[in-house]
């Protein structure tokens, strides 16, 4: 039975159709709930995008799940919103997991690229020093914190009370001007000092 999703059929009513695998009930649930729902999505995720893809994940669950809707335990609007509030939720920690992973790997290159085998000699260790002396000094206060304090990027944020992108554009241009001065201090005593 075809239904118009402007007809005075209730939610109540039209999320029992879903449940008994009506596709048409689906389609007017659809059109009735999904404004709202991609609406919450894009102020939780804060991309469009992601919250279009959630919003598929959560009209699947709908349709999965509408069987088990009980309507003592709140309206059909409170439920749908709450499986988008929930797969909102679990799409945020992926997304800063990932970030989380990101960093570390980040983090362990620069951390390599700073402490591989040419701070073994005591020459090595001088020329390293010295062009982190060179360094402008908000790119060494990040580089130190980063690499002797072993801090995050973001916990050196936090610490310098500076925005997280700009802590990590200085620990690049830092590792940069780095690599150009240790080839360089490398060149003049005669053996290549090279960071990864």
């Amino acid at each position: 039975m075809k239904v118009d999703p402007g007809s005075e059929i209730s939610d109540v009513e039209l999320l029992r159709r879903v449940g008994g695998e009506d596709p048409d009930a689906f389609l007017a649930l659809f059109d009735r709930f999904s404004p709202v729902v991609l609406g919450v999505l894009v102020r939780l995720l804060r991309q469009r995008a992601s919250a279009e893809e959630v919003l598929q994940e959560v009209f699947l669950q709908v349709w999965i799940s509408a069987g088990s809707y009980r309507e003592n335990l709140g309206s059909p609007r409170t439920w749908v919103l709450g499986i988008a509030r929930n797969r909102g939720i679990d799409r945020l920690r992926r997304r800063q997991s990932r970030a989380r992973r990101e960093e570390a790997t980040c983090r362990r290159a620069e951390e390599e690229a700073v402490t591989s085998d040419w701070t073994e000699s005591g020459d090595r260790r001088w020329r390293v020093q010295r062009a982190i002396s060179s360094l402008p000094p908000e790119q060494r206060a990040c580089i130190e914190l980063a690499f002797y304090a072993d801090l995050s990027h973001a916990e050196i944020a936090a610490r310098l009370a500076a925005p997280l992108g700009t802590v990590k554009s200085r620990i690049q241009l830092g590792m940069r001007k780095l690599r150009r001065v240790l080839a360089e201090l490398g060149d003049q005593s005669g053996s290549a000092v090279a960071i990864r």
